[in-house]
């Protein structure tokens, strides 16, 4: 069992971030996905259903490995309940929309990329509130957590619908029917939205400054070996069924590479900051994206097979 630190349990912290800020992250991600739906097109699902096999290994390897995978370290290792709970929370997510750009610097599949993304948050719809219940259930310390907040899966699966499943329908009606206004849209609104997104946090992180400096260096094992791990679960499973290198860096970077902005609103949102779970999520958000850039320009570097 972990031992207290300072005298205090991590998994008795609470990360302060008031109503009106909850709100605010809630805008700023449905604003980010309605900006990232702006470049999906419905040929982006067809071209994913032309070839099944690569779809089925991006949703083994996102949606039912990793979180599974994650569930038998978490077994191994036995970190503090709350950080387990981070743990399986980013693992339930979808991909980050920042994978795009880090498959097209790593020679990957770019195409594959923006329509793995785009079919992953779909899915995630379901299968984010699904797996963070079925595996935080089965391993005792973060059930104890679950059914102290009485977590109910259709409250959860109500707001990633609102603040994806909305906005995603929304950006792809809107590049359908008018594709020129959709690129102009999103020239000021992507940068905008990630920007005021990165905005919160900050605010977030300052406000609870505190917590944050004595408590950071607990989770960074935990997420350095997480985020590697997840990066090998996708490459080494798309490898296991005969994909090219193109393709599995980019099955690579879509698990690798987490949307724990998604994951940070869920915990504040349902939750109540819970101060284990915040931190871990935290500083995914940050790590993913300096591990990204640095496998991205690795692969960039090396010639295709």
């Amino acid at each position: 069992m972990p031992l207290n630190i300072n005298n205090i349990q991590i998994d008795s912290i609470k990360i302060n971030f008031d109503t009106e800020a909850l709100w605010m992250l809630n805008i700023a991600l449905a604003i980010i996905m309605f900006g990232i739906a702006l470049d999906i097109k419905i040929e982006d699902f067809k071209r994913l259903l032309k070839n099944p096999k690569i779809v089925l290994v991006g949703l083994l390897s996102q949606f039912f490995l990793l979180p599974f995978l994650t569930f038998i370290a978490i077994c191994i290792i036995k970190p503090y309940p709350s950080f387990a709970l981070g743990m399986m929370m980013v693992a339930a997510c979808p991909g980050g929309n920042v994978s795009n750009f880090f498959s097209k610097m790593a020679n990957g599949n770019a195409a594959l990329s923006v329509s793995l993304t785009a079919f992953a948050t779909l899915i995630c719809l379901v299968m984010t509130p699904l797996n963070l219940h079925l595996w935080g259930s089965l391993y005792e310390p973060t059930n104890l957590i679950l059914k102290s907040i009485s977590l109910n899966p259709f409250e959860l699966f109500k707001l990633v619908l609102l603040i994806l499943g909305i906005p995603i329908i929304l950006g792809m009606t809107v590049n359908h029917f008018h594709p020129e206004m959709a690129k102009k849209i999103n020239k000021v609104l992507r940068p905008f939205s990630i920007i005021f997104f990165l905005i919160l946090i900050v605010v977030a992180l300052y406000d609870n400054a505190d917590i944050f400096k004595n408590y950071i260096h607990l989770v960074l094992f935990l997420v350095i070996f997480h985020n590697i791990f997840a990066f090998i679960i996708g490459y080494v499973t798309a490898k296991s069924f005969k994909l090219n290198d193109k393709d599995s860096k980019t099955i690579s970077m879509e698990t690798g590479i987490q949307n724990s902005g998604l994951g940070l609103l869920l915990i504040f949102s349902f939750f109540e900051g819970l101060g284990g779970m915040a931190l871990l999520a935290a500083f995914w958000g940050v790590w993913d994206i300096f591990s990204g850039m640095a496998l991205a320009t690795y692969w960039g570097r090396k010639k295709n097979d």
